[in-house]
């Protein structure tokens, strides 16, 4: 910031020192107190912008980035985002390979802020080569000059979150913090912050939410890979079906699984109670919660801290969609519709 005036340089120094804001109505018949870690108030609107920046800035002082040179990844939308606003301001080129799962928003945003983007086929294996895993690993061969990102195998991305997430948390809750709860996707949010909170106390409980269909939570459990474990599912960002490196298993105490519908609906239950528009991951971060507390994980000493990813805006045409909901039928007997709030004036 300009020592003269209150004004900032570029959007990047508006990066991290997220507010943790107190979750009242929607948790009322938990035991415990329940704090969110709201990432969409970073300026790219989500958690992916402290590896990106972080990232990009450990490559340009090893002298692997250079100006003029082409910023490649593999993403679902978010860390993308973050690329892409990062390589706006820093000069560079950006490519992006994105699963067809990303909601349009996501891919629009990505448009909107000047990145190549390549939509590839979300329910295909990881080493097929139409996935977005491979294609960005072709366009890093093709191109000269080019920086593969590869978040999901890149010790970085644990380290951006050891150095900002987990210190923010510690400080913001006195030290006071019993239990982390985060969604695991490449794993490095929840890998970071648990190291770091680990350090500071070896008992704070560090609890993974994964989604069905993803191979986290068993691998976790096992140590083995199964591929049975692998079927299509809907929420973004959360699960996987490898096991990426920039995961600290070690860190982790437990993981949970989340349903699509149950973390939609949470989603929309944030924003209508607590006012927090968040995205789908967040609706997964409340769901997965809500399931570790009926499995007696807290009690009325326990102070929890939930990571919430990013902001709605990003799934206007899916979650906080009616029509999109209405279509994955997940308006039933067990979630109601909600009643129609808009009325036209003739």
């Amino acid at each position: 910031m300009r020592e003269d005036l209150q004004v900032y340089d570029n959007v990047l120094q508006l990066i991290g020192n997220t507010p943790l804001i107190h979750l009242n109505r929607i948790i009322q018949n938990l035991e415990g107190e329940f704090y969110a870690k709201v990432e969409a108030f970073n300026p790219g609107h989500s958690t992916k912008d402290r590896i990106a920046l972080h990232i990009i800035e450990e490559a340009e002082r090893k002298g692997i980035l250079k100006p003029g040179d082409t910023i490649i990844e593999t993403t679902s939308g978010n860390t993308g985002f973050s690329i892409a606003m990062v390589s706006v301001i820093k000069g560079y080129e950006c490519i992006l390979a994105v699963s067809s799962k990303s909601s349009k928003d996501k891919i629009d945003m990505l448009r909107a802020m000047g990145a190549k983007v390549y939509v590839c086929p979300a329910n295909v294996s990881a080493d097929d080569p139409r996935s977005y895993y491979m294609v960005a690993k072709r366009m890093h061969d093709e191109i000269k000059g080019s920086v593969y990102i590869n978040q999901y195998f890149n010790e970085l991305n644990i380290e951006a979150h050891y150095r900002s997430t987990g210190p923010e948390i510690w400080k913001q809750t006195e030290g006071k913090i019993t239990h982390l709860v985060a969604c695991s996707g490449t794993g490095g949010t929840i890998s970071g912050t648990a190291r770091f909170l680990k350090e500071m106390n070896p008992r704070i409980r560090i609890l993974g939410i994964d989604a069905y269909g993803s191979v986290l939570k068993k691998y976790h459990e096992t140590k083995e890979f199964d591929a049975a474990e692998i079927y299509p599912y809907r929420i973004e960002g959360l699960g996987k079906n490898l096991i990426p490196t920039a995961t600290d298993f070690e860190s982790i105490d437990k993981f949970v699984k989340v349903s699509d519908e149950d973390s939609a609906h949470a989603a929309r239950q944030l924003a209508i109670t607590e006012g927090l528009f968040v995205g789908y991951t967040s609706g997964a971060a409340l769901q997965g919660t809500r399931q570790l507390a009926e499995e007696g994980e807290f009690n009325k000493n326990s102070k929890v801290v939930i990571i919430f990813p990013d902001h709605g805006s990003r799934y206007m045409s899916k979650v906080f969609s009616d029509e999109w909901m209405n279509e994955q039928g997940f308006f039933d007997s067990k979630h109601e519709k909600a009643a129609n709030q808009i009325e036209f004036i003739k």
